[in-house]
């Protein structure tokens, strides 16, 4: 939990403003070498829950936020140590209600984080090659941080939580690292054990609530670091499972617009004609996984994403 109501400590480095925004991107992340680690297996009925109905995260949403300083990691831009577990606090607000809240209140509040999510919506507020300020210097500098929100169902709950660890797994993938349980992964209360900085102890209270403990989601967050590095295909329709129509085609690609600064993404409709997507693309030069193919009126697309696809053409490798 980020403090509504207190300062938190921002970073501890020189920040510097900006008027950047990032290029948005959909669902799967991109793919890139790095040794794969599991979390120990944590008995769980919500993970059951999640596996025996079949619920799939959502696609990453990304919209740039109102938080206007542009820091550096310790380690540089782009170079992320890790992902800070949180949750609001807030019972019944939906990823976009916080969302709306901190990009209005965060000059009051010093607090910011790069992503909420719920059971519907994981939306990224804030380019995650940047810091931001949610759980005390030393963290802010080190690591991604993702705001869980609160329900009051058990499915939605299960979504909700599938949500993060995806999102959580996508970050890992993204930025090269191990998914280590408790240093590439931490909860804000371990993060405020270790560095002594905030107080705070979520999300372990509000997981117990539902039955629910960080071990548990570590296990759900190695489930999806190893299909979305190609490890399985089990469970999650965007690593090999043919479910658009498409033929099965699993490897990765390069995708570069040599014409513009990103790569446009299309979506086919149910009478089988392409659609542009207009809130999301795919950054040049950057890696993605892809499972199917589909041809169009003679052009060829590659699926990144749930019913997200990117022209042949601007495939490099």
């Amino acid at each position: 939990m980020v403090s509504k109501k207190k300062f938190m400590t921002t970073l501890a480095t020189s920040v510097a403003l900006a008027s950047i925004g990032f290029t948005t991107v959909g669902q799967v992340v991109p793919q890139m070498g790095a040794q794969v680690q599991t979390a120990q297996a944590a008995t769980s009925a919500i993970n059951d829950f999640i596996t025996n109905n079949n619920i799939t995260p959502v696609s990453i949403t990304n919209e740039e936020g109102t938080f206007s300083y542009w820091t550096p990691y310790e380690n540089g831009v782009g170079k992320p140590e890790g992902v800070v577990i949180h949750e609001t606090a807030t019972p019944g607000a939906s990823a976009r209600n916080e969302a709306t809240y901190f990009n209005r209140e965060w000059p009051n509040m010093y607090s910011y984080v790069h992503a909420f999510v719920d059971a519907n919506e994981i939306l990224n507020i804030k380019n995650t090659d940047y810091a931001v300020w949610g759980a005390g210097p030393t963290a802010n500098a080190k690591f991604v941080q993702v705001e869980l929100c609160e329900v009051s169902t058990t499915y939605s709950f299960a979504r909700s939580v599938a949500n993060q660890a995806y999102y959580t797994a996508s970050k890992l993938v993204q930025y090269n690292l191990p998914f280590t349980p408790g240093v590439t992964v931490m909860s804000h209360n371990d993060v405020s054990k270790k560095w002594g900085e905030t107080t705070h102890t979520d999300p372990v209270g509000y997981f117990a609530k539902w039955g629910y403990s960080m071990d548990q989601f570590y296990d759900l967050v190695g489930k999806y670091y190893n299909q979305l590095k190609g490890n399985t295909n089990s469970g999650n329709t965007n690593n090999g499972v043919n479910n658009g129509g498409g033929t099965a085609n699993s490897n990765v690609i390069t995708v570069n617009n040599t014409q513009g600064s990103y790569v446009p993404l299309v979506a086919f409709q149910s009478d089988g004609t392409t659609k542009k997507i207009t809130n999301r693309a795919l950054a040049n030069n950057t890696p993605w996984y892809t499972d199917q193919t589909k041809t169009y009126q003679g052009l060829t697309y590659r699926r990144v994403a749930t019913n997200e696809w990117v022209d042949q053409g601007y495939v490099t490798k």
